[in-house]
C-alpha cells in the first residue's frame, strides 16, 4: 500500500498560509491535512469553509484532506465539500447520526473518512469500516498540535488493519521521523505531520524519508 505524507497546514505559517501551501507542494507531498475545530467538540478554534475556499484557489494538484472536529459536522459537510474538500472525515464521537452524515459526504461525491480519538474504544468504529474510504486514528488528544504521541494508538491501527486489510488508515498527531516507521509497520499508510514537517530543515528530504520507509 502506497505511503502518503499529509502535512498539516495548521502547523504552517498562519500569517501566510499560501506560502505554507507552496512549501507542501514543493516538498513532493500531495496531501494537505486541514484541521477544522469549533471550540466545542475540542477546545480550540481554527478555520472555516471560507478559509478552505481561499486556499483552494492555490490548490492546483494538491489533495485537500479535511478533518472535521465539530460537534455538529452534519451542518457543515456540504459547505466544506463546496469549498474544495477532496476527503472529509468526521469523528465517531460526534453526537450526530454518524451513518447518515457519512452518507451525505458520499452523496456529495467526496471520499469518506471517520476519525477516532485516543480514549474511544476501537470497537466503536468497526461497524462503519465497510462504508468509509479512510479511518483517521488520532495519535494525540484532538485540539492542539505539538503533543506527544500516545503509543496505545498503535493497537488501534493494528486492529483496524486486521479487520480491513484494504482500507486507508491515517495517523494524526505526534508523528515524526522517529516513529513514522513503526506507524507504517503497524498498518498506517497515511501519516499526518505538522510541527515535524514545518520544522524540518529540508521538506523534500523529510517526505522522502517517510514515504520510503
Amino acid at each position: 500500500m502506497k505511503i502518503t505524507v499529509a502535512p498539516s497546514i495548521l502547523a504552517g505559517n498562519l500569517v501566510d498560509l499560501r506560502s505554507s501551501l507552496s512549501q507542501i507542494r514543493e516538498s513532493g507531498a500531495r496531501w494537505v491535512h486541514i484541521d477544522i475545530m469549533d471550540g466545542h467538540f475540542v477546545p480550540n478554534l481554527t478555520f472555516g469553509p471560507q478559509m478552505v475556499q481561499t486556499l483552494a484557489t492555490y490548490k492546483q494538484d494538491l489533495f485537500f484532506d479535511i478533518h472535521l472536529m465539530l460537534e455538529h459536522p452534519e451542518y457543515f459537510v456540504e459547505k466544506f465539500a463546496e469549498a474544495g474538500a477532496d476527503l472529509i472525515s468526521i469523528h465517531v464521537e460526534s453526537p450526530c447520526n454518524i451513518a447518515e452524515t457519512l452518507q451525505i459526504i458520499r452523496t456529495l461525491g467526496k471520499q469518506v473518512g471517520l476519525a477516532i480519538s485516543p480514549k474511544t474504544a476501537t470497537e466503536k468504529i468497526l461497524f462503519h469500516l465497510d462504508f468509509v474510504d479512510l479511518v483517521l486514528v488520532m495519535g494525540v488528544h484532538p485540539g492542539f498540535s505539538g503533543q506527544k504521541f500516545i503509543e496505545s494508538s498503535w493497537k488501534k491501527i493494528e486492529l483496524i488493519r486486521e479487520k480491513n486489510p484494504e482500507i486507508s488508515i491515517e495517523i494524526d498527531g505526534g508523528v515524526h521521523l522517529g516513529n513514522a516507521g513503526l506507524c507504517i509497520q503497524k498498518g498506517a499508510n497515511i501519516l499526518v505531520t505538522g510541527t515535524s514537517f514545518f520544522e524540518a530543515p529540508n521538506f523534500q528530504k523529510f517526505v522522502q524519508q517517510i514515504e520510503h520507509e
